[in-house]
């Protein structure tokens, strides 16, 4: 694996790497127009219209993943599919929305609506183009779970499942569509570029399922696979417990279609079972009807596995036709009288195979109001006889489980729990003694409720609401706004901006149809128009909520990636950092937290738990208004600590529930509190000296530097790790706020109440003013992750540069003409995809204990570090200044502006180079004098700074002149490029008091100003400098 452990993950609590942790769920819904489905029909000959009563299945989803999207060196690395399955009420409006495509990182999702699939292939690493398809099937429903892929050397194939027929799409392998393993475009091809030549009414890949007797008609389960031999083979339950196994021939050799029936016992039982009345079998038990069909694969046979309603498991081989196993679940379920009685509802099945331990076998046994999950492994006796061994039993009492994913190690489940949210935990099924679930924390939905302030314009707040980056996705807000005007035909196909316009123009145009009166008081005014947007924002909130509805899990086994399949966009899971992890923790988690997985001492890991504990109690108490009290000071440049003290101030006075005193109480438990605030501090802190490289390593072969070059370079890796960075900024401010607060509590009760002899005030000072700055270094970082880039035009980059060029910054790759997107990026997000990418791919596998041969593409670890080294690059206080250069290079000027306005009063680093580029924004906003000013006050720093040194530097590194006077001359260029000739004059005979003795310096100098008067046609002023050029012979 590629190291990690950037700082940031650094002191005493990261010596623990290997506990299990929480997980962060991160929207993968950029918000760019929404995608457009080329759309399919599927006509299935001989097939009859649904009759009235038939069954109606729910929603579903699935995926697939590549086998190589684990390796490095793939061309189907990162690469993916999916799918899912929805209602028809849905289904025109999911015509509408995004899905994102990637293949270098890469796999396929699907989405089904009664009658229509949707696929969608993704890659984290490059964009897919034509990546989107609705197939709709006439007069047929797919099957809950009905789409199942395989892939050949050759070929991607995915077989389809419908109530009445069986489907076989044969599309080219990733690794059959490029000419070459290396892949060095930013967009390719997907795999469903052509789908529109297949011909779907092809005998050889479609077949009615026939009307064998004994075929459940009904039937909500079912499975597929390909033999060795390129046999396609779908699975259907019989309702006498048995299955039907329908066989077409391979696809490129003549054959006939067949069915077979696997049955499970004797023909003698058969026929007692047919024939004798169920009083004389005694048998009262119910149904054995699969509920749940799952197939493993082994070389040229394959087992299927049925998890029945009479709650047993059983197991097929397909080549001998043969009923294997019969294992009764109900064995390892200890209370199971009732459970015994009653067919089986919600029983679910899962297989997980690992090549060094085996086959392993989940099965979720449903009861009411509480389940079991029970996990075996396959054992093969002699005589071709299997047998289970139970590897653990686990319980929960989450009432509707939704779906779940298994691994040789672990078990992932999705509930929806009584109040209807969305939970989502994982448990190590082997090592887990105490059977603790490990949560994942869910991307809430946005506020139900706007608050406005007085001197807040209504309009404002709620567009400000609805288009935050990472609150509503596009098809929420496209929907809503179709509902809001009535059904009104819009075009939908609109940017963000666009977009807002468009929302904009529709709610104020039913505000002014409803206004009657011709005169309006302003307050009345107001509270009309709040009442509107406060509908439109419920109207949104409402499809936000339909879409984020979960539907199932996507696990991979080959990156330990987990993604989570919602009705309207995709999400992934990342991991949380040991102090998010604490600080989000629920209570009950908390009390039972592996102290030794904190820190080697066992004191200070209790110490930091307690001071954890201390700031919940304090961030619980935190009221609205407190909350936007500390967030404007740090906005409006307002002293942090003094905020804080305000609060605790407020928090005091009403205090009614004694909040303080379990503070105080909690304070007490803390054997040296001093210590686990500067633990906690070091470890948030993500400064460092140590600058990263700049490119790859040039002793790589290129082959291997291209194709690192594209990893995670799609728009939705981009996001994702952005979306982190933003959640990671906003957990770690409340943290602060809240350490800010606590420490005001420990000056105010003094040294000796809480902290006993020995502890300085001193010590408690420091820590407050090294909070301060790291408070605000994540208040800026937020600030970024959601203040929106300009789109800027191509031609408009170009003449900046042109400008930037004679600047002649060496090594900058942050200074470069990209061609801006049309999807909304936020500056950190552009930051990201522009430059800082590459540096820290770059910076990660070019690490001694990184061998690419060997290197497999595990997701939460490579998450963390790209996570973790992109908030080094972004860290205020650190010498690199990657993120300004790349917002002056792509113009982003308004937000560079306010990016330095945030930073100025408190951060002492690279003062020098954020006045050099404070100036080139006012040179672009037409403030001459200002920008001036600026370059003046930078060049005291000359020297001192990585950015300005990289600024004198010459390329043939030959040095005409002292560092401040270099600095002079590459303003002067700029400023004469731009057009400014009096500018270059004023600085010019600045700088000659500079000069002193050095005559070149002098020379270069008063002939600038004698050129510029002289352009200007100013005579006697250019005559003046000419004759003050001093003579090198003088």
């Amino acid at each position: 694996m590629c190291p990690v452990g950037p700082r940031g993950c650094g002191g005493k609590m990261a010596a623990a790497g290997a506990m299990e942790r929480s997980f962060l769920e991160i929207s993968g819904a950029e918000r760019e127009r929404p995608r457009h489905f080329r759309e399919f029909t599927v006509y299935g000959v001989g097939t009859v219209n649904a009759v009235v009563g038939a069954v109606k299945y729910s929603e579903s989803a699935g995926g697939f993943y590549y086998l190589e999207s684990g390796k490095l060196f793939s061309v189907t690395r990162n690469r993916f599919i999916h799918c899912a399955l929805h209602l028809p009420s849905f289904c025109k409006y999911l015509l509408n929305f995004y899905m994102s495509g990637m293949v270098v990182d890469t796999g396929i999702k699907w989405k089904t609506s009664g009658d229509t699939l949707e696929l969608v292939e993704e890659s984290l690493d490059v964009n897919l183009l034509n990546n989107a398809v609705h197939l709709k099937f006439q007069n047929c429903s797919i099957l809950p779970g009905g789409v199942h892929v395989s892939e050949t050397q050759n070929h991607v194939i995915i077989l389809i499942v419908t109530n009445q027929t069986v489907h076989r799409l044969l599309l080219p392998h990733p690794s059959r569509m490029y000419r070459s393993e290396l892949v060095t475009e930013s967009q390719m091809q997907s795999i469903f570029t052509d789908i529109g030549r297949v011909d779907f009414r092809d005998p050889c890949n479609y077949q009615l399922i026939p009307t064998v007797p004994g075929l459940s008609p009904n039937s909500s389960t079912s499975a597929a696979w390909l033999s060795s031999d390129g046999e396609a083979l779908f699975a259907l339950p019989s309702a006498s417990g048995g299955i039907f196994v329908l066989k077409l021939p391979p696809h490129d050799l003549p054959g006939m279609v067949s069915v077979v029936e696997l049955k499970q016992s004797s023909v003698m039982q058969r026929l007692l079972i047919g024939w004798m009345p169920t009083a004389i079998r005694g048998d009262q038990g119910p149904s054995d009807r699969p509920l749940s069909l799952a197939v493993h694969c082994v070389e040229h046979d394959a087992f299927i596995f049925a998890l029945c309603q009479d709650h047993k498991l059983r197991m097929w081989s397909f080549k001998d036709q043969m009923c294997l196993m019969v294992a009764d679940m109900l064995e390892y379920v200890p209370v199971n009288k009732d459970l015994r009685l009653a067919a089986g509802t919600g029983h679910k099945l899962r297989l997980a195979y690992s090549p060094s331990l085996g086959l392993y076998l989940g099965v979720y046994m449903h009861a009411p109001k509480h389940g079991q999950f029970c996990i075996f492994q396959l054992v093969s006796t002699e005589n071709n006889r299997y047998s289970l061994d139970h590897i653990s039993s686990l319980f929960t009492s989450q009432e509707t489980l939704v779906d779940f994913a298994l691994t040789s190690t672990d078990i992932w489940a999705l509930w929806h729990d009584a109040e209807n949210q969305t939970v989502v935990k994982y448990i190590n099924f082997e090592h887990n003694v105490a059977g603790q679930w490990n949560p994942v924390f869910m991307q809430p939905l946005p506020e139900e409720e706007v608050i406005i302030r007085d001197d807040q314009d209504p309009r404002e707040v709620y567009l400000q609401s609805l288009f935050t980056p990472g609150r509503f996705i596009n098809a929420a807000l496209c929907k809503a706004l179709q509902i809001f005007c009535r059904g009104t035909e819009r075009n939908l196909d609109l940017s963000w901006s666009e977009l807002k316009k468009e929302v904009t123009l529709a709610v104020e145009s039913e505000l002014q149809g409803n206004v009657t009166e011709y005169e309006f008081s302003q307050e009345e005014f107001r509270n009309l128009q709040q009442e509107f947007w406060c509908k439109f924002y419920a109207c949104c909130l409402q499809y936000q909520e339909a879409l984020s509805r979960p539907l199932a899990l996507l696990l991979n086994p080959h990156t330990s990636m987990v993604c989570l399949l919602k009705k309207g966009y995709l999400s992934f899971l990342v991991p949380s950092s040991l102090v998010d992890h604490l600080y989000l923790l629920p209570d009950e988690n908390l009390l039972t937290e592996d102290e030794t997985a904190i820190s080697d001492d066992v004191d200070v890991a209790r110490d930091v738990i307690c001071l954890i504990k201390c700031l919940r109690l304090i961030g619980e108490s935190i009221t609205m208004d407190m909350s936007v009290m500390m967030e404007m000071s740090c906005y409006n440049l307002q002293s942090p600590e003094k905020a804080a003290e305000q609060i605790l101030e407020d928090m005091i006075t009403i205090d009614i529930e004694n909040v303080m005193e379990d503070i105080c109480s909690k304070l007490q438990e803390i054997r040296n509190p001093i210590h686990a605030i500067g633990l906690l501090i070091r470890e948030m802190d993500y400064e460092t000296e140590v600058e990263m490289e700049k490119g790859f390593n040039p002793a790589q072969p290129l082959n291997i530097r291209m194709n690192l070059s594209q990893l995670y370079g799609s728009g939705t890796a981009g996001h994702i790790v952005c979306r982190g960075v933003c959640k990671i900024a906003s957990t770690r401010f409340l943290i602060c706020r809240d350490l800010l607060i606590l420490q005001q509590l420990l000056l105010r009760l003094g040294d000796t109440v809480i902290l006993g002899a020995g502890q300085l005030f001193q010590a408690q000072q420091d820590l407050l003013h090294r909070t301060a700055p790291l408070l605000l270094s994540y208040h800026l970082i937020k600030w970024g992750s959601q203040c929106l880039a300009t789109d800027v035009p191509v031609d408009t980059l170009e003449s900046n540069l042109q400008h930037l060029s004679v600047l002649e910054l060496t090594d900058s790759s942050a200074l470069m003409a990209n061609k801006f997107v049309s999807s909304p990026q936020t500056i950190v997000e552009l930051f990201f995809q522009e430059v800082a990418r590459k540096h820290i791919i770059a910076h990660l596998f070019s690490q001694p204990k990184a061998p690419l041969s060997h290197t497999g593409m595990n997701w939460p670890e490579m998450v963390t570090a790209i996570t973790n080294y992109f908030l080094q690059l972004l860290w205020p206080s650190n010498p690199s200044c990657l993120f300004l250069e790349c917002l002056m290079g792509n113009c982003q000027y308004v937000q560079l502006q306010d990016y330095i306005q945030l930073l100025h009063p408190w951060c002492q680093v690279n003062v020098g180079s954020c006045r050099f580029m404070l100036g080139r924004c006012y040179l672009v906003t037409g403030e001459g004098q200002k920008a001036l000013e600026c370059f003046c006050q930078a060049a005291s720093e000359v020297g001192k700074e990585e950015f300005l040194d990289r600024l004198i530097r010459s390329e043939d590194g030959e040095i005409v002149s002292t560092p401040r006077m270099q600095y002079y001359d590459k303003v002067l260029r700029l400023l004469d490029v731009v057009g400014l000739p009096e500018l270059v004059i004023q600085l010019a005979t600045s700088a000659i008091t500079e000069a002193g003795d050095d005559w070149k310096s002098q020379a270069t100098l008063r002939t600038c100003i004698f050129k510029h008067h002289l352009d200007m046609g100013h005579n006697s002023q250019a005559y003046e400098a000419l004759t003050q050029i001093p003579d090198s012979s003088s």
